[in-house]
């Protein structure tokens, strides 16, 4: 259950397909936690910016500047804005959240005999995944630029986590969901 998302788009005049009265206002936004995504009710005369971190949750007095989800959506019904904005809203949340992705670094197994949970990540290959499992074995990671201190051929894990973040959302053909809620 998603309490906080942030806004990928905000839409103060609704969709543009709709016709005359039935328009209303509506933001695109990225959950926080499972990262799924959702089609918001802003409430009325509130401003919004993208990239804004709103209360979605159930308690309807805290809910500040959303008046209710309208639905869930999947990526390919999100706006060119949405699309356009959503690395760096994710790579926000991943700066946000750093000590849950530190633990997936220190924490990453193997998914079977050949294949290794950190050879999901993009651009990482057996090197680098071995060079991360040999770092990791001499004490845990701290955070983000612990990593990037320890392993030399691998500078930004953030980004890398917010690429993947991404593309499980991008594909849901994936066979393997790390972070995003399925």
């Amino acid at each position: 259950m998603e309490d906080y998302a942030h806004i990928l788009d905000y839409l103060p005049q609704g969709l543009p397909a709709e016709r005359g009265f039935k328009r209303e206002p509506l933001a695109y936004a990225l959950g926080e936690t499972e990262f799924k995504l959702f089609e918001l009710v802003p409430k009325i005369d509130v401003p919004m910016l993208v990239g804004e971190r709103v209360y979605i949750g159930k308690e309807a007095e805290k809910r500040d500047k959303i008046a209710h989800v309208k639905r869930r959506v999947s990526y390919e019904e999100l706006t060119s804005a949405a699309h356009s904005e959503m690395p760096f809203v994710i790579a926000e949340i991943a700066k946000q959240n750093e000590a849950r992705y530190v633990k997936f670094f220190n924490e990453a197994q193997a998914i079977t005999t050949r294949f290794h949970m950190l050879e999901l990540l993009p651009g990482l290959g057996k090197k680098t995944m071995w060079a991360i499992i040999e770092e990791r074995k001499k004490g845990p990671f701290k955070d983000f630029a612990d990593i990037a201190a320890r392993v030399p051929s691998f500078k930004h894990p953030e980004k890398v986590i917010a690429k993947r973040i991404e593309m499980e959302l991008a594909d849901p053909t994936q066979k393997y969901h790390i972070f995003v809620a399925r």
